[in-house]
């Protein structure tokens, strides 16, 4: 499971430092990028959370179905307006 976090985590920070260009994110604000397997009825196989932490804000989870390498930056920006807030 390690090797494949290692083997991800190029991906991770690409999709991490899009995400913060979307979403025009304060330096001070922290993101975290996961892809994670989901095994839930209807759910899709692999799915990518980035979650938002931003001073004095709840935190928020953005989850997107489809693995890290295909999520673009429209998948960003629609998985934020549909985010609880």
């Amino acid at each position: 499971m390690r090797a494949r976090a290692r083997e991800q985590a190029p991906g991770r920070q690409a999709l991490a430092a899009r995400a913060r260009r979307v979403l025009a994110l304060a330096e001070e604000d922290v993101l975290s990028v996961n892809e994670i397997a989901c095994a839930d009825p209807g759910c899709p196989d692999i799915e990518t959370v980035i979650l938002l932490m931003r001073a004095r804000l709840p935190t928020r989870a953005l989850t997107i179905g489809k693995p890290v390498e295909a999520v673009t930056d429209a998948d960003i920006v629609a998985a934020d307006e549909g985010a609880d807030p």
